[in-house]
């Protein structure tokens, strides 16, 4: 319901959170004063990618458009206090001496960047990259897909990187800059001296000058541009503020946790997992294990590895609707939960998962090729995919905690994929550990929640959190006694069998 600003008590303001997505965007907003924290959908919209001759695209104009809608809406709730936005990561758009854009953005599975990790310059290997940056190879890396790009002529007329909540705040009011939580994913930024790094950048060849000042979470981003405050309708001077522009950081800002050893599990696309830590892991045994150090609020790290997440159901069902008819969630998941337990086992993060299209062709083909029998139904596939990815909450977790030091007590799962009861129960049955699952809108609550920070309405981050878990609908999942069945299914997919840990 809208809030008109005669009604706001006193104390309380609105801020308007724009999250972008890897499928969709919304603009949400997010009232807030003392004890109170209430969010509203104003608008969402799709976020559909472009194959182009050269590659696969993101539709940026049709996201800033979306925006632009979803700001109107939000302004008809009364005067909005901020602007924060939030993305992915990775990906980024480059500009000319103008300021305009060239060309369009590219998407993250596009597939350029694959084989550029065997194509860095000596002194850059796998081991002197981690050391610096301590971030997960993936071959989407920003740093791959800046080396592929520079053999273009697009390249030559360069003169700033902006990734993609840069380049949208840059529409909205001119200013140039790269918030740092997202630019800790571009495999350009150093771990322990949280900034660029210009010795990295000088020894891949890549001009300093492309990269633009930091800003933290809380900065002042500038206000709408004038043409902007007319195509939204709201007020000329309307402030953005910088936020946790990487989504998942904005997210684990929403995490409400009580307990200082807590893990997270952020699921909706892609299933984030890890710990918050106060500084890096850069140990040789953390890169084996492919975890990534990312910055995180108020200095904190966001030691974590990237799993493939609901991306792969969601696949799944845009599958079987080209089939036809669509398919109702609700209904595979009733087909997920009568299936019978363990008959089939991926590995999520398996290279044949990434690339969109025909979902189910390519687990059958995973499971054909380590000696598995396809599921017979369609519930049979949902129950195998979401069996898992629990597995690989499991894993990712208990390993971090290993090369951590850390042994959490409980883990939070926010995102999306919260509202997936069988998920959430089969994560704490497969860990051994509770499971709190909520808010599903973590990462528009974070943005909101650092936005509300920076005008001085709420406190730190202990803070923030209590409020989160005082005014958010969350649900608890107890283990039970099964662990093991994960154990023998963990054994399958592995080879090995793992090592007991606590009472999981």
């Amino acid at each position: 319901m809208a809030v008109n600003s005669c009604d706001r008590p006193a104390g309380e303001a609105v801020f308007a959170a724009v999250d972008l997505g890897a499928t969709s965007g919304r603009v949400m907003t997010g009232r807030v004063g003392p004890g109170t924290l209430v969010l509203t959908e104003a608008h969402r919209f799709a976020n559909e990618p472009v194959r182009l001759p050269d590659g696969l695209h993101w539709d940026v104009l049709a996201l800033y458009q979306g925006m632009l809608e979803g700001l109107r809406a939000a302004g008809r709730s009364g005067p909005l206090t901020s602007v924060g936005i939030d993305t992915w990561a990775v990906d980024y758009g480059l500009l000319d001496a103008d300021g305009a854009l060239l060309g369009v953005p590219f998407h993250y599975r596009d597939g350029r960047g694959n084989g550029m990790a065997q194509r860095l310059p000596e002194g850059c290997g796998a081991a002197e990259l981690y050391a610096v940056s301590g971030l997960q190879h993936l071959p989407f890396n920003t740093v791959f897909q800046l080396l592929a790009h520079r053999v273009t002529a697009q390249w030559e007329a360069a003169r700033t990187v902006l990734l993609m909540p840069d380049l949208l705040v840059h529409w909205l009011t001119g200013s140039v800059g790269a918030e740092i939580t997202n630019a800790s994913t571009t495999g350009l930024f150093d771990a322990r001296a949280g900034g660029w790094s210009d010795a990295l950048i000088g020894r891949l060849g890549l001009a300093r000058s492309l990269f633009p000042p930091l800003r933290e979470p809380g900065d002042p981003a500038g206000t709408l541009l004038a043409h902007v405050a007319a195509a939204t309708g709201l007020p000329a001077g309307t402030p953005v503020t910088t936020v946790a522009s990487h989504d998942t950081a904005s997210a684990v800002v929403a995490v409400p946790a009580t307990e200082p050893d807590f893990a997270y599990v952020s699921c909706g696309t892609w299933s984030l997992a890890g710990l918050e830590l106060d500084a890096p892991v850069l140990s040789e045994e953390s890169r084996a294990a492919n975890f990534t150090n990312e910055r995180g609020v108020d200095g904190t790290v966001r030691y974590l590895r990237n799993i493939m997440g609901m991306w792969l159901l969601e696949e799944c069902r845009r599958a079987w609707d080209r089939e036809g008819p669509a398919t109702d969630l609700a209904g595979l998941l009733s087909g997920a939960a009568a299936a019978e337990p363990f008959t089939a086992v991926i590995d999520p993060d398996d290279e044949a998962f990434l690339a969109p299209d025909d979902m189910p062709s390519r687990i059958n083909a995973y499971l054909l090729r380590t000696g598995q029998k396809p599921p017979g139904t369609r519930g049979g596939y949902v129950r195998c995919v979401l069996e898992s990815l629990a597995l690989a909450h499991r894993r990712t977790l208990r390993q971090a905690a290993e090369l951590a030091g850390r042994e959490p007590t409980r883990i939070h799962l926010v995102g999306g994929g919260s509202r997936n009861e069988l998920l959430c129960q089969w994560t704490a049955d497969a860990s051994g550990l509770p499971v709190t699952a909520g808010p599903a809108e973590a990462t528009a609550l974070g943005n909101i929640l650092l936005q509300a920070r920076a005008h001085g309405l709420v406190g730190g981050l202990a803070g923030v959190r209590r409020l989160v878990a005082r005014t958010q609908e969350l649900r608890h999942y107890a283990p039970r006694g099964v662990a093991r069945d994960w154990d023998r299914a963990e054994a399958r997919l592995t080879g090995k069998s793992p090592a007991r840990k606590g009472n999981t």
